[in-house]
This record gives structure tokens, sequence and C-alpha cells, in this order.
């Protein structure tokens, strides 16, 4: 992840904009009218673990269900958790324009959360979603592929 061009982290990057692609279109749709790159938000997200995103006691038990993973908690479950933590905010970001997307993006209110409600909830929704989506790859081909021609 850490290499020069950071190929882990823009490969996660990726895989978040397949998830929101695939489970909030509408989400997906507003952002990229606004003009709002994923990459802006989400690689400080990567990079960081959501360490500028949480008090750090959420952090601790966001990284206590990562370590908990059977294999690459930090960069699977991750992007799923990242990809539940801006579903979460949707409601408001499909309201906003691109100055007041950035704006928020870069100030999460989240200052005040504790490991309780919020987190394992989130938490939970990530795993629901890890769930349906790991296992089938498929459902990450993004842009969907054409069908191929019908034979004659």
């Amino acid at each position: 992840h850490y290499t020069a061009g950071q190929p882990g982290i823009q490969q996660m990057v990726r895989r978040l904009k397949e998830i929101i692609h695939r489970i909030d279109n509408q989400l997906f749709v507003h952002l990229e009218e606004q003009g709002l790159d994923f990459f802006t938000f989400s690689f400080r997200w990567m990079n960081c673990l959501m360490l500028r995103e949480f008090p750090l006691p959420c952090v601790v038990r966001l990284w206590d269900a990562y370590i908990a993973e059977p294999a690459e908690g930090f960069s699977t479950f991750h992007v799923y958790f990242c990809a539940v933590f801006l579903i979460y905010w949707a409601p408001q970001l499909k309201q906003m324009d691109f100055q007041q997307l950035m704006l928020f993006m870069q100030r999460l209110p989240t200052g005040k959360w504790k490991p309780g409600a919020e987190i394992e909830t989130l938490l939970a929704e990530a795993y629901a979603l890890k769930y349906h989506f790991h296992s089938s790859p498929k459902h990450f081909t993004w842009p969907p592929p054409s069908s191929p021609p019908m034979p004659l």
C-alpha cells in the first residue's frame, strides 16, 4: 500500500467506488454530478485508517475489529467499513453541492462519537456488506462489462 504510486490505496479507493455504485447508485451519481472524486475524500480514510475521522476510543474499537478479521482486515474489511460510513451520511450528502460536500467530508461531525452505538452499528453493517459482496468478485466488475455477442 505504501509503495511508489500507492497502488494498494488506489485499489481500495476503486473498490469503495465500486461498492457505492452498487449499493447506493443515487449517492454515486450525485457525487459524480457534483464533481467530487472519490480519491479526494477517501484517500485519507484509506491512508490513515479512519484515525483522523474518529476519537481515539472509536478508532481502537474499529481497529480491534480489523485485527479480528481472519485475513486482510485492514485492507479488505476497511473498505466495507468506509462504504457503510459513507452511506451513513448519504441522506445529507445528497442535498449538498460540491463546496458543501468538500467542507463536510473534510470535517465530519464524529468528534463526539463514543465506541458504542454508531461504531457498533457501522461495524455490523460492514460485516453484512462484506458477507454479501466479498465472496462474489463479479459484483465488483465496474463499469459493468457489455454482454458478449450471442453465438450464431
